[in-house]
């Protein structure tokens, strides 16, 4: 069994929208061993949609 991790990198800047159906498709993947990092280019607030 392959135990290594994937970190996923998404850039985002002001895409509030998209970025629920980002996150939900990334979650979904068969693959669970991974770790989704968000990066905020000073756009919009979207923590409230990460936590």
């Amino acid at each position: 069994m392959n135990n290594d991790i994937v970190s996923i990198i998404v850039p985002t800047y002001n895409r509030r929208n998209f970025l629920p159906i980002n996150l939900k498709s990334l979650l979904n993947q068969t693959y669970k061993n991974i770790e989704i990092i968000v990066v905020n280019d000073y756009g919009e607030d979207v923590s409230d949609i990460i936590n």
